[in-house]
């Protein structure tokens, strides 16, 4: 299954999010910063939906309060959601 998420408080603007399962199989991140956001999405790649939210939820960047890593947790529990 593919998920669609708007960012907010991040240079990116979307996250797009294939799951298999609760197994995280891609994630695209659309802007940021290139290197760190494609290192993001390939060491969250084959763990479970839970695991990465436990890790990157409150990471923030800068004065922002937010960053790609805490917009990703955020996108999977919105995810999380839909699927209930």
């Amino acid at each position: 299954m593919e998920y669609h998420y708007q960012t907010s408080g991040t240079c990116s603007q979307e996250i797009i999010i294939e799951v298999e399962q609760d197994i995280i199989k891609k994630v695209t991140i659309v802007g940021g910063c290139a290197g760190n956001t494609k290192g993001i999405s390939k060491l969250v790649e084959g763990m479970k939906i839970d695991e990465v939210i436990k890790r990157l939820k409150g990471i923030p960047c800068g004065f922002r309060g937010t960053s790609c890593p805490d917009q990703l947790a955020r996108a999977l529990e919105e995810f999380k959601k839909t699927r209930e």
